[in-house]
């Protein structure tokens, strides 16, 4: 047999049973090979498990893929990895103690979710906004096609990104070791902020986690060390 046919017969699945420990234990296929609608998202989410700290590999396209689906699709997975961040915060950002969305004293958001918009405990604005996210992403009307992508619908992403980024602000401001532990695995409030930033997304005005200062400032320190 063949090594390209070895690789060809190679099943990337989780089968029933699979142990948390084992789940994709395959080997990493490039771009060229995912044969599939779905390849984008493929290639993206196996960058992600080789090592989540490679921000600027992770985002770091193929040759010639279309902008506007890479977007697309970098947005998908971020709102994906987002529950994980979300589910922690269950255990303390509860609506008796965090009344409002609120990050610093200063910013107070107001939930979209409602046919006003209002205020909502945090909790519930963090759940709101994530399924806001998946109904927009997963809308035949908007993105009917995972290849490509019209550039009406692309322009609708910023206003995805804004809203989702305010869950990682309220992580930051108000429960910091919750923040830290996630971010420590998943280095997922950087690769954000610096995709937003590369694609102009958002105003670096909102973007109110210091996360890149304070990395920026850390190798200051070092280096006048």
């Amino acid at each position: 047999m063949k090594m390209a046919d070895s690789v060809k017969s190679i099943k990337r699945i989780n089968r029933p049973g699979t142990k948390a420990k084992d789940f994709y234990n395959w080997p990493d296929e490039s771009f060229e090979e995912m044969d599939s609608t779905l390849a984008v998202q493929q290639y993206i989410q196996q960058q992600v498990r080789r090592d989540p700290s490679r921000v600027d590999l992770i985002l770091t396209p193929p040759d010639s893929q279309d902008e506007g689906v890479w977007k697309y699709e970098h947005l998908r997975q971020f709102c994906l990895e987002l529950n994980g961040l979300a589910v922690r915060l269950q255990a303390e950002c509860q609506s008796e103690t965090c009344l409002h969305m609120t990050a610093t004293e200063q910013w107070i958001f107001l939930c979209a979710a409602h046919k006003q918009p209002k205020e909502c405990p945090a909790i519930d604005y963090t759940r709101h906004t994530l399924d806001g996210a998946a109904c927009l992403l997963n809308s035949n009307k908007y993105f009917p096609s995972r290849v490509n992508i019209r550039e009406s619908s692309v322009q609708k992403l910023g206003s995805v990104c804004r809203r989702v980024y305010r869950i990682f602000s309220h992580a930051y401001y108000h429960h910091r070791n919750i923040f830290d532990e996630f971010e420590n695995e998943t280095y997922l409030c950087r690769r954000f902020t610096i995709f937003v930033t590369k694609y102009n997304l958002m105003s670096k005005e909102n973007l109110i986690v210091p996360i890149l200062a304070e990395e920026e400032e850390g190798v200051s320190n070092e280096s006048e060390a």
